[in-house]
């Protein structure tokens, strides 16, 4: 399967994410730029989840139906033509970092994956719905990795 390339402007792969992205601090969704997405990409979905939370990874942004010609999605704002989904903490959009103070640091996974044919979710998706959703639709992935703690 081939490679997307994610990156940010605002921090490394495996780094610590600025604390403006956290939920106590400015609760802006950091800015991101991608490449190699394939031209036979119908569709960009965005994943963001922490894995560290417990059974189940949290999940923080959910955006669908982003267009395969962006390049990527400024600070604070929507991918073009994506659709913002509930996130784990019950509200539609970002929900930035906010581990259990004292804990190790949490990691949060970026994932964009380029489909072959549209994402279809129930109306409030949970965790397995979204990933049995990508099964037989993804034809290329990219991810990085943000850490936090408090």
């Amino acid at each position: 399967m081939a490679g997307i390339m994610l990156r940010s402007t605002a921090f490394n792969d495996h780094d610590l994410l600025p604390g403006r992205f956290a939920r106590d601090g400015g609760n802006v969704s950091p800015p991101l730029e991608w490449a190699d997405v394939p031209d036979l990409a119908g569709e960009l979905v965005l994943i963001v989840e922490d894995p560290d939370a417990g059974k189940t990874p949290f999940l923080h942004w959910l955006v669908t139906g982003i267009a395969p010609s962006t390049g990527g999605v400024a600070e604070g704002t929507v991918p073009e033509g994506g659709r913002e989904w509930p996130n784990g903490f019950g509200t539609t959009g970002w929900g930035g970092p906010h581990p259990p103070a004292h804990e190790d640091p949490h990691r949060y996974f970026f994932r964009l994956y380029a489909l072959n044919q549209p994402l279809e979710l129930p109306e409030s998706p949970q965790f397995t719905d979204v990933h049995r959703a990508l099964t037989d639709r993804e034809i290329a992935s990219g991810t990085m990795v943000g850490t936090y703690y408090r």
